[in-house]
Formats: C-alpha cells, structure tokens, sequence
C-alpha cells in the first residue's frame, strides 16, 4: 500500500487524526483539511460535495497518484464515493466507507445535526458520550466549530446530508470496496449502512460493536483490524 488517501466527516481533521497516525507507519498519507474547514478558505465554486470530488479527481491526477486506498468518514465518506464514481483513470485501488452520508434510505432518515452543540451531538455519535473530552470551549474554538458547522450545511443541507441520486449511482463503483459501520451510530443508522454496502456491487459490511459514528475512535483496535484486513 503506497499511497492511502483521507477525508475526515464534518467534525474536522482532528476526528481521523488517529487513522492518519495508523497508515503513516507504513504510507503516503495525503489527509487534506476539506475547504472550508478550520479557517481554510472554501472556493464559491466549491458549493458541493460533487465539487469537492472533481477537486479530488483532479488532484490525483496532477499528482498521477496509482493503486490508492481512499477512506472517508461521515461526510468524507461520500466525497469518497463520489470520487471513485469519477475514477475513469483507475487511481483509486480499494475504498473504505466509514458512516458514510450521502445517500436516501427509506425508513432510516438522518439525524440532524445542524446547530446542535458537540455534547449535543456527542448523544447521537458515541456509543458513550461520556468518553468524548472536548477541549476548553475557548472563543477561538466555538467561532471555528460554528464556521465548521455553516460550511457542512452549505454543502449539504438540501436536501440535508445526502444527494437522492446517489443511491443509484452506486452501482458504478467499480473498486473493491469496505462499509465500516459503528453499532451505535443514531446519526445514520446501522440499516442505513447496510443499505450503502447493498447498493455497492460486491462491498462489504463491517460491522463495529461498542462504536457509534466514528467507530475509528471509540474503537481503534477492531476498526483498524477490519480495514488492515480488507486492505
């Protein structure tokens, strides 16, 4: 494995720093802080995650990345699915989807999440709340985590947090691919993810027990072990 590409989910880069540290020990790790996210300037262009995907596309391309693992978390997730339907180069090598958004599920609607505070949000992504430690809630922080949070609503909120064509498009994503799933996600439910998994030919549903949304952080060992398996 040369080159593992990651797109962090709506909590910014600090919410895959781990999965970062883990493929670093033996990767080219190309992380990238999404536009708009911790102070860095958005393009008015960039008004979707279908644009962040072509931004993608064309990255790897100028950089002729080959035989890549991409991994996406939350809304990384679906700029993750999004750029391996846009894989005409054959540059992606394997995906892994983890609590991925982005797409309609009848009967299994997603929590909303806009304007909520993160002990608030904390509730619905963690299988136990009470293990999350959040920094001190400085000025600084709160004005970054309210420009985080328009930024995710800007290019998600309609419909909120999924692109109805999307479930139909799945079909085209042709690259072996992992859905990683916490248990206890009552963001986007574990049927929610079942139903992402089905609609992609020949995926795999991972299922991660004692985990909520971010199951790479509630529980790294498993998350880790079913990814380093499947890659």
């Amino acid at each position: 494995m040369k080159n593992v590409v990651i797109f962090h989910g709506g909590g910014g880069p600090a919410t895959v720093a781990n999965l970062v540290g883990h493929f670093s020990e033996r990767s080219k790790v190309l992380a990238p802080t999404l536009p708009g996210w911790n102070g860095t300037a958005r393009k008015p262009e960039q008004n979707s995650v279908a644009a962040f995907a072509d931004g993608y596309v064309r990255y790897m391309e100028e950089h002729d990345l080959h035989d890549a693992l991409v991994i996406g978390s939350s809304i990384g997730g679906w700029i993750a699915a999004e750029l391996a339907l846009r894989d005409d180069g054959k540059r992606i090598g394997k995906l892994v989807l983890i609590n991925s958004g982005g797409i309609e599920v009848p009967g299994q609607p997603i929590a909303n999440i806009s304007g909520l505070a993160p002990p608030e949000i904390a509730k619905l992504s963690f299988h136990d709340p009470s293990k999350l430690v959040l920094p001190p809630p400085t000025p600084e922080r709160i004005a970054m985590l309210r420009a985080n949070q328009a930024t995710l609503a800007a290019i998600t909120s309609d419909p909120y947090m999924c692109d109805p064509t999307l479930i139909g498009r799945l079909a085209g994503i042709r690259v072996p691919t992992l859905v990683v799933w916490g248990e206890a996600d009552r963001v986007m439910t574990a049927d929610y993810g079942r139903a992402f998994a089905a609609a992609i030919p020949g995926a795999r549903f991972e299922l991660i027990r004692g985990a909520g949304h971010l199951p790479h952080l509630e529980q790294p060992a498993a998350t880790f072990a079913a990814i380093d398996a499947f890659a």
